[in-house]
């Protein structure tokens, strides 16, 4: 494929701007390449999905322009009368590398943040049964909040509190100590499938206490010394 540069009257359309989230005490910006997803990675949350804990967790995506910012709107999406919050730890890959060392993995993260996986949840669960992809139920517009990115400096988080507030009402509680698999085995698991490159985000999975949202509801969703990234549930407009 080639990659030079061109004059913008070379391009049928302008190309889509560049995607990106703040950093906490900086004034550069996050320039995102990908969003990976992991599923399954919270045995309480396998456990009242109906799932099988013990099954090793399995990765999805979400496109890039899913990405929306702490504070803003998100419409309540077509096709679902079913739709749910999942608050999760996001690691941001600043270093390129392929089939990474777990000893080694937290070399590649350049900084952690707060997302919620929005769901159809109605959508995803008849994908699942008929054996289709889940990009229905989880790859749609606007479907990755995620807060500004928090510098790494000690190393990745194994242990920290993670909550999602409704209306003010606790939903979501649990802790990343609780995680099936670590963030370091996550970078070097998902490493040997892809190779990660700089701009790539990991969203690692939610614990339970995952629910319906309507129009009108304000989503606040945090953990422990990295972040908050809150929402506003609003009718399609």
């Amino acid at each position: 494929m080639n990659t030079d540069s061109f004059e913008s009257t070379a391009f049928v359309f302008a190309p889509p701007p560049v995607v990106t989230l703040p950093v906490a005490g900086s004034d550069q910006r996050f320039a995102v390449r990908r969003i990976y997803c992991v599923g399954r990675n919270y045995a309480d949350h396998i456990r009242e999905m109906g799932g099988d804990e013990r099954e090793p967790p399995f990765f999805f995506q979400k496109p890039t322009d899913a990405i929306v910012p702490s504070g803003a709107a998100v419409a309540y999406p077509s096709c679902t009368n079913d739709f749910h919050h999942e608050v999760e730890l996001v690691l941001a890959i600043g270093r390129e590398g392929r089939d990474i060392a777990r000893a080694g993995a937290s070399q590649h993260v350049y900084a952690v943040g707060v997302g919620i996986d929005l769901t159809r949840r109605d959508v995803q669960v008849a994908a699942r049964k008929l054996g289709r992809p889940w990009e229905i139920g989880k790859s749609f517009d606007h479907s990755a909040p995620c807060s500004e990115l928090r510098r790494l400096v000690d190393g990745l988080p194994n242990k920290g509190r993670v909550e999602l507030e409704v209306n003010g009402e606790l939903k979501q509680s649990g802790d990343i100590a609780q995680m099936i698999w670590s963030c370091p085995e996550i970078v070097s698991q998902l490493s040997s499938q892809y190779r990660l490159m700089p701009g790539d985000l990991i969203y690692t999975g939610t614990p339970a206490g995952i629910g319906p949202l309507q129009p009108g509801d304000y989503v606040v969703a945090r953990i422990e010394d990295i972040g908050v990234v809150d929402v506003h549930i609003v009718s399609a407009g």
